[in-house]
C-alpha cells in the first residue's frame, strides 16, 4: 500500500505551492486563487461540511433539489428540525401512499351504500359479528408484519452502528499505532491517509450495494476508489450509460405507492454486461493487504495492535455479510400475500357490516377505519427494507458522513505525546479538589499527593469552594 500513498488526505483540502513544495491547509475553502501559475489547488475528495460550491458535500441533502418530488423521497434528514405538530407533518408521513387506496375504498363504500339505500328491495347489510371475528385475525396479521419489519429496521441500524464503531477503531490503529519509519515517513503518512480513505470507501460502497447500485460513477464514490482495480470500476468503464431520471408520471406513481409504477430495484444488476464483482469485499481486500504490509514491516510493533487491526477487518466483513442477509431475507412471500389479502378483504367488507346501523354515515366511517388499518399495513411495507430510498429508511448518507468526520477528527493531529497533555500548565490533575496545575503538584512530595488523594473522595462539584484548595495547600 505504500505505492498508493498518493491518496488525498481524509476530507482534506490543501493548497500546494510549487515554489516551496509546502502544503498549507485551506481555511474553510472560501477563497479560490485564479490565474496563479505557482498555485495548484488540490482536488481532494470533498468531505468536510464546510465546503463551497466548488467542493460540495456529497452526503448532504442540501445538494438535492427542493422540488415536490424530492420532498417525498428519502431517507429523511434527521438533523433537520420541524416545529409543526406531528399530525400535520407531511415529510415522512405515509399519507401520500394512502391517497389512492383511500379513494378506492371511499368509492367502494359509496357504491355499496347507494345501492343499499337507493335501490328498492336491496339490502346488502350483514351481521356485524363478522367484523369482530375478522378484525381479530387482521390485527394479528398486521401486528406480525409490523413487528418483523421493525425488527429488520432495528437490525440494520445495529449493523451500521457496528460499522461506525469498527471504522473508528481501525482509524485509530492506522493513525496512532502504525509507526512511521524515519526513512519513509512521508510515504507512510500518505499511506495511512489512503487506508483511512478506504474505510470511508468501504462504507459508501456498502451503502450503494445495499441499494442495488453496482457501479462507481456516483458522486460520493468515484474519487474514493478511482485508483483501485475493481470489477465495478471496469464494468462502469465498459458501460458509460447512466440510468435516466424518472418521467413525471412514473415519479408521481412511485410517490403514491402505485405498484405498477415501481421499477425493479435490481434492474441495473440484471442489465449488466460485465462482471460487477463485490466492491465492498474488494476494498476490504485492499485494506487487508495494507494491514499485512504494516505487520510485515514492523509498523505495528505490539501484538495487540495487530490483533485489533485484524479483528476490525473481520468486523467489517461481518457487517457486510449481515446487512446483505437483512436485505435478502424479506418476509416470506406466502405471509406477505396472505396478510395483504386478508387486510384488503376486511376493508372491503366494512361497508356491508356497517350499512345497517349507520346508513349514509357508513362512507366516512369506512374511510376512517380503512385509513387506520391500511396505514399500519403500509408502514410495515415501507420499513421492511431499511436500506432503501424511502423517507423512513435508515439515513445511510448521514452514517457515511459521520465516518468521514470521525476519520478527519482522528487524522487532524499527530499522535499526542505525554508532555503535551500531562505536563501542561492547564492540566488540573486534582480537579475539582484543587485548581493547582501539574507543575505545582509536581513540586510537592509524593506523600502530599497521596494525602490529597485520600482527602479527595466526595469533594464533588457541590463543594467547590476555597476550602478544598486551602486543604490541598495545607497538605
Amino acid at each position: 500500500m505504500a505505492d498508493d500513498a498518493g491518496g488525498a488526505p481524509v476530507g482534506g483540502h490543501t493548497e500546494t505551492h510549487a515554489a516551496t513544495g509546502e502544503a498549507a491547509p485551506h481555511a474553510g475553502g472560501d477563497e479560490h486563487h485564479k490565474g496563479d501559475a505557482n498555485h495548484v489547488q488540490d482536488t481532494a475528495y470533498p468531505m468536510s461540511p464546510r465546503r463551497t460550491t466548488m467542493t460540495p458535500n456529497p452526503f448532504s441533502r442540501k445538494n438535492t433539489s427542493l422540488d415536490l418530488d424530492d420532498y417525498f423521497v428519502g431517507p429523511r434528514d434527521i438533523a433537520k428540525h420541524s416545529k409543526w405538530p406531528l399530525f400535520l407533518q407531511m415529510h415522512g408521513s405515509i399519507l401520500p401512499k394512502m391517497i389512492v387506496p383511500v379513494i378506492v375504498v371511499a368509492a367502494w363504500a359509496s357504491l355499496i351504500t347507494a345501492i343499499s339505500l337507493k335501490v328498492p328491495g336491496v339490502n346488502l347489510g350483514i351481521s356485524s359479528i363478522l367484523l369482530t371475528i375478522t378484525g381479530f385475525v387482521v390485527g394479528l396479521g398486521l401486528s406480525f408484519r409490523s413487528s418483523t419489519a421493525y425488527e429488520r429496521y432495528a437490525e440494520g441500524r445495529r449493523y451500521w452502528g457496528q460499522l461506525i464503531l469498527t471504522c473508528q477503531s481501525l482509524g485509530r490503529v492506522y493513525w496512532l499505532h502504525a509507526v512511521e519509519r524515519p526513512e519513509t515517513s512521508k510515504k507512510d503518512l500518505l499511506a495511512k491517509l489512503t487506508a483511512m480513505n478506504l474505510l470511508i470507501a468501504f462504507a459508501v460502497s456498502l451503502k450503494h450495494k445495499l441499494r442495488f447500485e453496482p457501479y462507481t460513477y456516483y458522486d460520493d464514490l468515484v474519487d474514493l476508489i478511482d485508483h483501485l482495480d475493481t470489477f465495478a470500476k471496469s464494468a462502469t468503464e465498459d458501460n458509460l450509460v447512466k440510468p435516466k431520471g424518472h418521467k413525471m408520471f412514473k415519479a408521481v406513481g412511485e410517490n403514491l405507492g402505485l405498484s405498477f409504477a415501481t421499477s425493479n430495484p435490481r434492474k441495473l444488476m440484471k442489465r449488466a454486461e460485465s462482471p460487477l464483482g463485490n466492491l465492498p469485499l474488494e476494498i476490504l481486500c485492499y485494506l487487508t493487504a495494507y494491514t499485512d504490509e504494516l505487520a510485515a514491516n514492523g509498523q505495528l510493533p505490539v501484538g495487540m495492535q495487530q490483533t485489533a487491526a485484524y479483528n476490525g477487518l473481520q468486523s467489517l466483513n461481518d457487517v457486510m455479510v449481515n446487512t446483505e442477509r437483512v436485505l435478502n431475507t424479506p418476509l416470506p412471500i406466502a405471509y406477505a400475500i396472505a396478510i395483504s389479502q386478508i387486510t384488503w378483504l376486511y376493508v372491503f367488507l366494512l361497508p356491508f357490516q356497517l350499512i345497517s346501523s349507520l346508513d349514509w354515515k357508513t362512507i366516512p366511517a369506512v374511510v376512517a377505519a380503512s385509513y387506520i388499518i391500511l396505514s399500519i399495513y403500509f408502514i410495515g411495507h415501507e420499513i421492511e427494507n431499511p436500506f432503501g430510498n424511502d423517507v423512513n429508511d435508515l439515513p445511510l448518507e448521514l452514517f457515511c458522513q459521520q465516518i468521514v468526520e470521525d476519520m478527519e477528527t482522528i487524522a487532524a493531529r499527530p499522535k499526542a505525546r505525554i508532555t503535551e497533555f500531562v505536563e501542561s500548565a492547564r492540566n488540573k490533575v486534582m480537579y475539582p479538589y484543587s485548581d493547582s496545575s501539574f507543575g505545582i503538584w509536581e513540586q510537592r512530595p509524593e506523600s502530599a499527593i497521596r494525602a490529597a488523594l485520600r482527602n479527595r473522595p466526595h469533594a464533588g462539584f457541590d463543594r467547590r469552594t476555597s476550602h478544598g484548595e486551602k486543604g490541598a495547600q495545607n497538605v
